[in-house]
């Protein structure tokens, strides 16, 4: 910890850190703070692939979220576009340990924000590690979104890095309700690392109508869907 490696009290380092919040030298999230430099990890609104089907997902997102809520988010541009379009008077609290949500939920004047840390895998910008898979098995999350690169039947819900797997594992395992989010083109594909059987997902959410042929196996397979 922190105040082990500088010997100083961790009151004395939330006091720090509150002060350099208030001179807005940082920025102060619960269980720490982030540099201004964070500001510059971001996906441009206007540069989103396939930003039409994502910002319809996302709508269908937030319609399964009420005030008092823990949720627990991975990363995305998918999340991105659910943490940009959310209620602006939820009351809620959100964990995660993507950067570039991180910064959007700040925005929300009524929404918590838990920062899981740990080390942060510059490809996904999301923080991934030991520390940041305890912390999140302390949480029974109301409900967990997943931003998928891969699913189908047989497989699952499938990726290629391995941190980030054993992250969503953990997400999944600490949550009451999983929410899968992925574009309809992620759907019937695989990659090498599998994260769940389709039998953990509770809702999988698409850009696709309910009844759209493409869903119909999962919902066959008992995957409602949205």
């Amino acid at each position: 910890m922190l105040s082990n490696e500088i010997n100083v009290s961790e009151d004395t380092i939330r006091r720090d850190l509150q002060e350099l919040s208030n001179q807005g030298k940082v920025i102060k999230v619960h269980g720490g703070a982030l540099s201004h430099s964070f500001n510059r990890v971001y996906f441009p609104a206007n540069e989103v692939y396939s930003q039409t089907q994502k910002r319809i997902i996302a709508q269908k997102a937030i319609g399964l979220l009420s005030n008092g809520m823990f949720i627990l988010t991975g990363g995305g541009t998918t999340i991105i576009e659910m943490a940009r379009s959310l209620p602006p008077h939820l009351y809620a609290t959100f964990i995660s340990g993507s950067i570039p949500a991180i910064l959007e939920y700040m925005h929300y004047p009524n929404i918590e924000v838990i920062l899981i840390g740990d080390k942060l895998s510059k490809n996904a910008k999301i923080t991934v590690g030991s520390e940041a898979i305890a912390k999140i098995r302390q949480i029974k999350a109301d409900i967990c979104f997943l931003g998928t690169n891969s699913i189908d039947i047989e497989h699952g819900i499938t990726d290629n890095d391995w941190e980030v797997v054993q992250l969503k594992k953990a997400m999944i395992e600490s949550s009451k309700k999983v929410v899968c989010l992925t574009i309809s083109e992620k759907i019937n594909s695989a990659q090498p690392i599998r994260v769940c059987g389709i039998d953990k997902i509770d809702l999988l959410v698409t850009e696709l109508s309910p009844d759209d042929p493409l869903l119909k196996p999962y919902v066959e397979a008992g995957v409602n869907v949205a």
